[in-house]
């Protein structure tokens, strides 16, 4: 029997499109400019609640959001 609102690293880094290392990665803290993915330890085995992947996702994008970055300048060839 699984649980639906349960998910292993492996099927949030399909959600996300990224790879399962990524995602531990995310649950440890360790990606730049994102806060950490909140998760259920069972030992080395992670658990990641549906609705928290959900709430985090769009924490994430909302912080982002603000951090738009402007346009970087332009360097002409006669300039360089």
């Amino acid at each position: 029997m699984t649980n639906p609102d349960l998910l292993t690293a492996l099927e949030v880094a399909a959600v996300l499109r990224c790879s399962k290392a990524h995602v531990c990665k995310a649950i440890n803290g360790r990606v730049k400019n994102v806060t950490p993915l909140p998760a259920i330890a069972m030992g080395r085995r992670k658990l990641i609640r549906r609705s928290s992947l959900e709430q985090w996702i769009e924490a994430n994008e909302r912080a982002l959001s603000g951090a738009m970055m402007g346009a970087s300048p332009k360097i002409h060839a006669v300039d360089a």
